[in-house]
């Protein structure tokens, strides 16, 4: 249902998905969609997600919103596979006009990396990789220098290797190992990194938010770092501007406008609001600011980050 408060011009407000998945499970080996039993979950039970999800789904979730680009995620496919879904999610955009440009696949810290990254770099439609580094469940668990992490050498070797094949990327982690990666960010100038998901803000008592908002800080002082807006639900709480509005509006004062997208993560975050409550959320959030601002955090931003022109 279209949100009353909103102008009918951000109707035509034109929105670049900055973060999205499609999937065909019955067809592809992805195992957190395939295996049994569900692994645990920051949303809870995803059940409902172990369905092919293509294009056309896509579309309808979507709806009123004028999506003119997405940008795909790799789905944490087949790991002995990765350039397999690269090859796949290539023959589904020429297929169905969408994605227009992809995150790939690849383990830092394999043997194979440099063999996997210039594989990925080879489809033009490639722009950066996601391989999320080791991290503890809970914040009072955080160290620094685990193997797998971002302070390991082994990994960092692999992460040096982006820069040269024309890749960025794409870093999933909880707030509290946000010190390690404005550390790689300083050590390796020449990658941008993209902050998925706001830096996962699940704990919204006050400490929580100050410990969340401390760490953001010191991320958005490395000029090479850029974050998405998205993957913010609550389980069991519903996806409103009351409930998030917080959070976009402080990772937006603390990185500034041309360093912030809005993504949907669907159809993952569809376990926690629908297409339209998350876009008309964040437009509504956002509704004081000017046009062009507007435009820039739901378009222009992520046009420029993912070479979308």
């Amino acid at each position: 249902m279209s949100d009353p408060s909103l102008d009918a011009r951000d109707d035509d407000l034109p929105i670049v998905d900055a973060h999205h998945h499609v999937w065909d499970p019955d067809a592809n080996y992805i195992p957190w969609l395939c295996d049994e039993p569900p692994i645990p979950f920051r949303y809870g039970d995803y059940r409902s997600l172990r369905r092919p999800y293509m294009p056309d789904d896509f579309r309808r979730d979507w709806g009123r919103h004028r999506v003119v680009k997405s940008v795909y995620i790799e789905t944490e496919w087949d790991p002995r596979d990765p350039i397999g879904e690269t090859r796949w999610i290539d023959a589904v955009a020429r297929r169905h006009g969408l994605p227009h440009a992809v995150i790939a696949q690849a383990w830092l810290d394999r043997a194979d990396v440099a063999e996997v990254l210039a594989g990925q770099a080879a489809f033009p439609i490639v722009r950066g990789i996601r391989h999320k580094p080791k991290a503890s469940p809970r914040r009072e668990d955080a160290r620094r220098g685990a193997p797998g992490s971002m302070d390991d050498p082994r990994w960092r070797d692999g992460y040096a290797l982006l820069a040269r094949n024309g890749l960025h990327f794409e870093l999933q982690t909880p707030w509290w190992h946000l010190e390690a990666a404005a550390a790689l960010a300083r050590d390796f100038p020449a990658t941008m990194i993209v902050l998925n998901h706001t830096g996962l803000p699940s704990d919204r008592s006050a400490e929580g938010l100050a410990g969340w908002r401390a760490a953001m800080t010191t991320l958005a002082r490395e000029p090479n770092v850029a974050v998405k807006i998205s993957g913010i639900g609550l389980p069991g709480r519903p996806w409103t501007p009351e409930n998030n509005g917080p959070i976009i509006r402080d990772t937006i004062a603390i990185f500034g406008a041309a360093r912030c997208m809005f993504a949907s993560n669907f159809p993952v975050d569809g376990l926690a609001g629908s297409f339209d409550d998350i876009f008309s959320g964040f437009k509504r959030v956002t509704s004081d600011l000017p046009p062009e601002t507007r435009r820039a955090l739901f378009h222009d931003n992520a046009v420029r980050i993912y070479r979308l022109g």
